[in-house]
């Protein structure tokens, strides 16, 4: 319901809405002022999370993998993103404090028939940790198929089931990259900020790598991060950006906005472009990808003040152990994965609403 107010009765229609909105949770309105009218939608608080600090260390997540993975088909199951939730919520989020004897002893707990459930009955935010790591890991692990060279049949390739790490390195198996801890460091072009990211340095034409299955929900320009590809997950939670790609040739040619990648799929190569108004150039020092992760808890984070980045360096160290084998097609002039992957998350088709594709976020 829409109501005109004129300026003289704008602090009487302001109480009015007070109580409508209470009646009614969400109500629209237009003010009429000197030049036009415009609407103003309030709606009523939601209720979603609104920060994620991620700093579970590389050596927590690699331990609770393996068990995870272990457990597979096993009469206890274990999973990774519980046991973890369970300790950020002992240690009320700080994993300075962990204790590889309280994975241990929590592990055991289970194995003797405790139920998570029971364990964390008296833990207030588990829930919370538990919904925002999952939000975080999700995509990470789970059955899958994925090719292998068939041993009766040379030169031929078969799928081989597995279950365990289906995400992959942002960077391509055999080429090298170093890193550190960049997030949250000073930038200063355009405007002072925080690098919310982190940096894999290279050389230019590293073939880039989707680490997760999804949908391509951005490609283009950016002046700050220069040629860059956003792509969504299949549940909405996760939004990966990779920045400052190649100059003259960012993108694998057939990747495209809207479209469907697997997880390991090659989408473009490392370049240096950015921090430039002008398309297509390099005003970037060092050749390095820009490899970010937002988390969006509801559609209103995409884009705004309130949006969660994480520190994906350890995921990154994580994600070394699993690289995708490329090979260049001369014909085509791109690289493509070696090894098909048949993931069960990836649906056979995908309608997409174009008005829902947005540029991705300013890095």
């Amino acid at each position: 319901m829409f109501v005109i107010i004129r300026k003289k009765t704008i602090l009487a229609a302001g109480m009015i809405l007070i109580c409508l909105s209470v009646a009614t949770g969400i109500i629209g309105f237009i003010i009429n002022d000197t030049s036009s009218l415009r609407t103003i939608k309030i709606d009523e608080e939601k209720n979603f999370i609104k920060w994620v600090d991620f700093n579970v260390p590389y050596s927590v997540m690699e331990k609770t993998l393996a068990l995870d993975i272990k457990s597979y088909g096993k009469e206890t199951k274990l999973n990774w993103i519980e046991l973890i939730a369970y300790l950020a919520a002992k240690y009320g989020g700080n994993f300075k404090n962990y204790k590889s004897s309280d994975l241990d002893k929590l592990v055991k707990q289970l194995n003797e028939g405790c139920t998570m459930t029971e364990l964390t009955a008296g833990m207030k935010h588990y829930s919370y940790y538990y919904e925002a790591y999952s939000a975080v890991l999700g995509g990470f692990v789970g059955e899958f198929e994925i090719q292998a060279d068939d041993k009766d049949n040379p030169g031929q390739k078969v799928y081989v089931k597995k279950y365990g790490l289906k995400a992959f390195s942002p960077i391509a198996k055999g080429y090298g990259f170093s890193h550190y801890d960049d997030f949250g460091n000073s930038r200063s072009y355009g405007f002072r900020r925080r690098h919310l990211g982190n940096d894999l340095i290279g050389s230019i034409g590293t073939p880039i790598i989707a680490v997760e299955s999804g949908i391509v929900e951005a490609m283009g320009w950016n002046q700050y991060g220069g040629w860059r590809i956003g792509i969504r997950s299949f549940d909405g939670k996760r939004y990966y950006y990779y920045a400052h790609l190649r100059k003259n040739h960012p993108y694998n040619n057939i990747i495209a906005e809207g479209q469907i990648v697997k997880a390991g799929d090659v989408i473009g190569y490392l370049g240096m472009t950015g921090y430039s108004t002008k398309m297509n150039v390099n005003n970037i020092k060092t050749p390095h990808l820009h490899f970010g992760m937002q988390l969006i808890f509801d559609e209103s984070q995409k884009e705004s003040n309130n949006e969660i980045w994480i520190n994906v360096y350890e995921i990154v160290k994580l994600l070394q152990k699993n690289r995708s084998q490329v090979m260049k097609n001369t014909e085509l002039n791109d690289y493509f994965r070696v090894y098909d992957i048949k993931d069960p998350s990836v649906p056979e088709t995908l309608d997409v609403n174009p008005d829902s594709v947005t540029s991705s976020p300013s890095q």
